[in-house]
């Protein structure tokens, strides 16, 4: 990773010792906490579907499972991110200027520091856990890798990182988890995903290739300062920002579909009205949005990730419900 060096316009970077609540703020930051939220809900949906599957019961140990689990897939996230600023310095202080290595408040090689830690951790964490989940995290650690760092640096393609952000918060994550908890769980024994699983998978999956195209569109002036090609350069504003509404559209409909189909392990009724009140919302914090005013469209994407959240709080309770 090249060395870039702050304008002397910003601040020295920000000392542990000294400065520890600002120093901790900034990491807040640094780890994008809408990632750190949804992957915090993934873990948190995935272990009550588990235990409904394999018909087991909460236990001490496999809450220490659980919470050892959570904490690898929150460093693998940190890694994740935190890689992308170190190699996309000079796009943020365009973009993201608020961010700790762009706004001067990390160095760079603070920023690879804690990117080294977080990786060695979430792969220790995990071999120590279990073959699955060192599988998820290797896998979705090389993703991460390839997304940002060159010469690889599949974000420079929209397809391809499209494609990395959708498998990784749609699939792996997903189905990773549930065979980790369902080996845990049975003792060292894996149960391959159930029709719910799939359901709740194919729903993430669908859902997140709408936020991956839709958080390109307050990136634009960034973007194309720096040869960035994305769909939102390609298509749009508008094209863009409708079609993620309608992604996200299609799949509570697909989801209402899916919760009458399975209904003896989902409970319908509950999964329709909720599903039916999201999509309201949807709309209605969509509509009239100015795609002209970058803060406009951060905060309909913001929104759009408190969405993704709440289907990790909805979709359990449905399966409970059944």
């Amino acid at each position: 990773m090249s060395q870039i060096s702050s304008p002397a316009s910003t601040p020295s970077p920000l000392n542990l010792f000294k400065q520890p609540l600002d120093w901790f703020y900034a990491l807040w930051k640094f780890s994008r906490p809408h990632t750190i939220i949804g992957t915090s809900f993934s873990v948190g949906a995935l272990y009550p579907i588990a235990l409904t599957a394999t018909n087991t019961n909460l236990t001490v140990g496999n809450f220490e499972q659980l919470l050892g689990s959570w904490i690898a897939c929150l460093c693998g996230n940190v890694y994740i991110v935190g890689l992308n600023q170190l190699e996309d310095v000079e796009i943020d202080r365009i973009n993201k200027p608020h961010l700790p290595i762009a706004s001067g408040e990390f160095s760079q090689g603070q920023g690879q520091l804690i990117v080294a830690i977080t990786g060695i951790m979430a792969l220790l964490l995990a071999g120590l856990l279990g073959p699955w989940l060192l599988l998820m995290v290797s896998i979705s650690l090389a993703i991460g890798t390839a997304y940002s760092l060159p010469p690889v640096r599949l974000k420079q393609s929209p397809f391809w990182a499209a494609l990395c952000i959708f498998s990784v918060r749609g699939a792996i994550v997903n189905l990773g988890l549930f065979l980790h908890l369902s080996w845990v769980l049975q003792g060292g024994k894996v149960m391959m995903p159930t029709p719910t699983v799939w359901v709740l998978t194919l729903f993430i999956l669908v859902f997140t290739f709408a936020i991956a195209i839709f958080k390109d569109i307050p990136d634009l002036e960034g973007d194309k300062q720096y040869n960035i090609t994305t769909f939102t350069i390609r298509l749009g504003k508008p094209v863009v920002f409708n079609l993620a509404r309608w992604v996200v559209t299609a799949c509570y409909v697909g989801m209402i579909a899916a919760g009458w189909w399975l209904k003896a392990s989902i409970n319908p009724v509950f999964l329709s009205i909720t599903h039916l009140a999201a999509l309201g919302l949807l709309w209605w914090r969509s509509y009239n949005v100015d795609l002209q005013e970058q803060k406009a469209i951060a905060s309909c994407y913001q929104f759009i990730w408190k969405l993704f959240f709440l289907e990790y709080l909805l979709f359990p309770i449905a399966c409970l419900l059944a």
